[in-house]
């Protein structure tokens, strides 16, 4: 029997320290960590890594806090459109769903999609289609609204601007003289925003799962890495389970969660030698900011990134869950 293994991301970028009190450092943490433990609790049972990234990305999609699910980030049309892909590694099966617009929580979209169709990626209202016909919780598009968001978004639209918000690091909130302000240790102009999950279960199966609300004022349509098998998301037994978070046009030309699986695969790379290769030289050489988080079939775990922080956590068997923001 394998000892399980969970990691989780929320957003990858630039820090600002100054920005954030003790009490809004503690709510991210809290938050990781309850989600670390449900995640966990279904890996110590026996379940499945592909239960416990569903689990995981399900829970980060629920949280406000994360630009995926209900923390979603606007388009430049004012509206919502949310990515999601999922992986097993021990069959290599996969499902995505690119732009979707009312299902409160995209990755089990995805896992629909694997698991009951034939096809591995569905797209906008063909998606939400599919979703509905699955029976899964369908929302009004008001549900992702979150004033932190809007507020992030006007303050982008009014700057004629995109924000590299391929975020997942959302918005706290603390009193200030003038009422409640957002607050965020990454910065909100300077954040790649995604959330994921990758895990190794007791069988020695591995699994991986990501999810995003896109880029503040991006224009409508267009899709990221995140629900693209083998740029942002991948998962293979004889490698490793990856997730990104980043710039998303460069993690696409690049393969990053595949190349990790490649160098690998190919070159006979450790699973700490390909994840320094990609993170630290592939992705910086085409201005590619970010993070991945990976965990191969024998427990070796890594969070790398190569902005001022992450979102980050991670848990063993049945260890306390450690949480971290900053390098």
């Amino acid at each position: 029997m394998n000892t399980p293994v969970i990691a989780i991301h929320g957003g990858a970028g630039t820090i600002t320290r100054s920005a954030l009190s003790a009490a809004d450092e503690a709510n991210y943490h809290r938050e990781l960590r309850a989600i670390l433990k449900s995640a966990q609790a279904v890996l110590t049972a026996g379940g499945s890594a592909l239960d416990a990234v569903s689990e995981a990305v399900r829970l980060l999609e629920d949280c406000p806090l994360f630009n995926a699910g209900k923390g979603s980030v606007y388009t430049r049309a004012g509206t919502h459109e949310l990515d999601a892909a999922i992986m097993d590694g021990a069959t290599l099966k996969a499902g995505a769903v690119a732009n979707i617009t009312c299902v409160r929580n995209p990755v089990l979209a995805a896992r629909a999609v694997m698991e009951n169709s034939a096809h591995v990626l569905l797209a906008g209202c063909g998606a939400d289609a599919f979703a509905r016909q699955q029976g899964l919780a369908i929302v009004d598009p008001t549900y992702f609204h979150t004033d932190a968001r809007h507020q992030q978004w006007l303050r982008v639209r009014g700057q004629s601007g995109m924000m590299l918000d391929h975020d997942a690091a959302a918005f706290t909130f603390k009193e200030s003289a003038h009422g409640t302000a957002p607050v965020d240790p990454i910065d909100p102009d300077n954040k790649f925003g995604t959330v994921g999950a990758v895990a190794l279960d007791m069988h020695g199966n591995v699994a991986a799962a990501t999810s995003t609300g896109g880029i503040t004022n991006k224009q409508a349509g267009r899709v990221g890495d995140t629900p693209l098998i083998g740029a942002g998301c991948y998962a293979a037994n004889a490698t490793a389970a990856i997730s990104a978070t980043g710039t998303g046009e460069v993690f696409i030309r690049t393969v990053a969660a595949y190349d990790v699986a490649a160098r690998m695969a190919y070159a006979g790379a450790t699973l700490q030698e390909a994840m320094e290769q990609v993170v630290m030289q592939v992705l910086p050489a085409y201005e590619g900011r970010g993070g991945l988080i990976a965990v191969d079939a024998q427990g070796n775990l890594e969070l790398s990134f190569n902005t001022e922080g992450m979102y980050r956590g991670y848990a063993r068997g049945g260890d306390t869950p450690v949480t971290a923001i900053y390098k």
